[in-house]
């Protein structure tokens, strides 16, 4: 076991304070990392406070994570100490299952163990994240960091980079395709900016017209007002495929009426209340798809990877120190970032 410094909350109503955790000792195919940055999603906000009623506490939240590794198990063969490696939203899963077996543990038929609020499938023990000096994880679910990329800017590409690259791939973004992205945040810029570099014709939607020139730095052909009926009309009946990244209860019909037949959008912020129902008919005469998406497997991740770095793609981020983390939360429930936090681990270490 070794000692780990880290953020926690203690309950639902407490603001996350220092905490210390003992990280297991190395079982034969771990790998042991030193973190260097951490991400900051919205769903770590979520949990500390319990918004998703299943919180385990105490929580350590954190799962976009970026750190070196210090050691490995005697079994590991892919990586070695010095390795600048990733973690995501997984580090386990049963690997058994149709969907482990296809790539996609995300989709495990028997559940995924979370990087944090998870329970180890061998020891039991609730997991933590990485508002955390160093982590302890399998091999299998430990991923290569290209070099060539900024580790800060990396920390959120395992949980907003998949998150946006996985849905854009399945659905075939890419050349003389019309792909839609709403939402300008975390997600919806990481969206913006892989769309572009899949080679598709960009359009971002927001409701702030202070986020046009910004939409249009990070790779948008095109920005649309979305409560402006008029520009949304223009766009009627034109699109292959919409992301959409909003976080917040909202109507969904008016994307909707911008597919092609056989258009699709596809759903990947979490709000706290569902949407409205949409419009059947709106779905029914032109076979539009509403569709769904989580995360992405451990390969696809490190596609994802792989492609932000031969494309020079990192999220754009504001590093906070560990001690700034319920300053930080505060600011995201108002939008005020640009366009993720990440948690430099430096400041807990000292």
């Amino acid at each position: 076991m070794s000692t780990t410094y880290a953020y926690a909350a203690t309950d639902a109503t407490a603001p996350l304070a220092p905490f210390e955790i003992q990280r297991r000792e190395l079982r034969a195919h771990d790998v042991q990392m030193e973190v260097l940055f951490c991400g900051v999603c919205h769903s770590d906000l979520h949990q500390a406070r319990n918004e998703w009623k299943n919180t385990v506490f105490p929580v350590v939240p954190g799962h976009e994570i970026v750190g070196r590794v210090t050691a490995v198990g005697p079994d590991v063969t892919k990586y070695k100490a010095g390795d600048l490696v990733g973690v995501g939203c997984l580090v386990d899963s049963c690997r058994t299952c149709a969907s482990c077996e296809e790539g996609l543990e995300q989709y495990c038929e028997n559940g995924f163990v979370g990087t944090y609020n998870g329970v180890d499938r061998v020891d039991g023990q609730i997991t933590y994240g990485g508002y955390s000096t160093q982590l302890v994880v399998d091999e299998a679910f430990t991923l290569r960091v290209p070099e060539n990329l900024d580790p800060a800017g990396v920390a959120p590409l395992l949980c907003a980079g998949i998150t946006t690259y996985s849905p854009l791939r399945t659905w075939g973004a890419g050349p003389g395709k019309k792909v839609g992205i709403v939402g300008l945040g975390g997600l919806g810029h990481m969206g913006v900016k892989l769309a572009r570099a899949m080679g598709a014709h960009v359009v971002l939607f927001t409701t702030s017209p202070s986020k046009i020139e910004d939409a249009k730095r990070l790779g948008a052909h095109e920005v649309v007002i979305s409560k402006n009926a008029e520009e949304m009309g223009a766009h009627a009946n034109s699109f292959d495929f919409i992301l959409n990244t909003v976080a917040a209860q909202h109507d969904l019909n008016p994307f909707l009426n911008l597919l092609k037949r056989d258009g699709t959008m596809t759903l990947v912020g979490a709000p706290e209340h569902d949407h409205p129902s949409p419009q059947v008919f709106n779905l029914i005469f032109q076979r539009r798809r509403l569709a769904g998406s989580l995360i992405g497997g451990i390969a696809e991740t490190q596609e994802m990877l792989d492609f932000c770095g031969e494309h020079g793609i990192t999220s754009d981020i504001e590093v906070i120190p560990m001690q700034g983390i319920n300053d930080a939360f505060e600011r995201m429930l108002k939008s005020d970032v640009k366009y993720r936090f990440v948690v430099d681990l430096d400041s807990l270490r000292k």
